[in-house]
């Protein structure tokens, strides 16, 4: 099969936003951007930089795959743009919360080594997440450069996630069952949120274990409950945006497997029957 790097390196490049001409700093309105809103700039400007140990561990991972470790530059590049984004804002308009060296550093560490499949699937249902969480981020914030920003961040996010889709049907062309079943497994934990006490995302789970409990992203902020009260109690992340995000990955999992999930019950049926069926 034909690579995917350059078709999508190419699409990617198309779209691309400049940070210089493409955000309306001259749009900010001071009044309309609280301390409270801006210390939660600074923390998914930090969540934002982990996209280097990240990609530290896809490289890893990916060894025999340079076709996807070579998409992986243009994923690091955007994800640190994210991150170099909400940074410059802070350092126009609120320079006191700029993220230090080593706030930014603290989230570089090292990840267990995992199965390249799962680790796919699990980033492509963390680019659904956060492709939801940053729209009801943008229609939180009251800001209007901020909101644009976060509008922006959103739809590379979304765009991410349909390139780890690709590559996902390749998997499935290559490896058949073996892919269905990583995928499922991976599907059914990612798509349960509401039946957790935290929020599944790959900033948020446990990935070294001689690290633990500090091993992972959000474990290593200046402020570690800062995710779930962002989520819980400012932006407001309810049920409802929680269906949509379920509903999107059973959605392209519905397309990717050829067959309709309504529920999470249903893509769990299906993984059953991937497990229990011979080899």
């Amino acid at each position: 099969m034909d690579m995917l790097y350059p078709d999508l390196f190419k699409s990617f490049e198309a779209v691309r936003w400049n940070m210089e001409t493409d955000i309306p700093w001259n749009r900010f309105d001071g009044a309309r951007l609280t301390e409270d809103q801006a210390v939660t700039i600074k923390m998914n400007a930090i969540t934002e930089w982990a996209a280097l140990p990240a990609t530290e561990m896809f490289l890893r991972d990916n060894r025999d795959d340079s076709d996807f470790s070579a998409f992986i530059s243009v994923w690091f590049f955007e994800e640190q743009k994210h991150s170099l984004v909400l940074i410059e804002y802070l350092r126009r308009f609120r320079p006191h919360l700029v993220p230090t060296r080593q706030e930014l550093h603290n989230v570089r560490f090292e990840f267990d080594p995992a199965p390249a499949l799962e680790t796919l699937m699990l980033h492509f249902c963390g680019e659904v997440r956060l492709n939801h969480w940053y729209r009801c981020a943008a229609e939180w914030h009251t800001e209007p450069v901020i909101c644009h920003i976060y509008q922006l961040l959103s739809q590379d996010e979304a765009r991410h996630g349909g390139a780890y889709l690709r590559y996902m049907k390749k998997h499935l062309a290559e490896l058949g069952d073996t892919a269905r079943a990583a995928f499922a497994r991976i599907g059914v934990l990612m798509a349960s949120a509401r039946r957790t006490d935290r929020a599944l995302h790959p900033t948020n789970l446990h990935v070294n274990r001689r690290l633990y409990p500090r091993d992972t992203v959000q474990s290593r902020l200046p402020d570690p409950g800062w995710l779930d009260r962002w989520l819980d109690q400012q932006i407001r992340f309810d049920a409802q945006w929680e269906t949509r995000v379920v509903k999107r990955i059973l959605h392209n999992l519905s397309l990717l497997f050829e067959r309709t999930f309504e529920t999470v019950q249903d893509l769990n049926r299906y993984r059953k029957e991937l497990t229990s069926s011979p080899a």
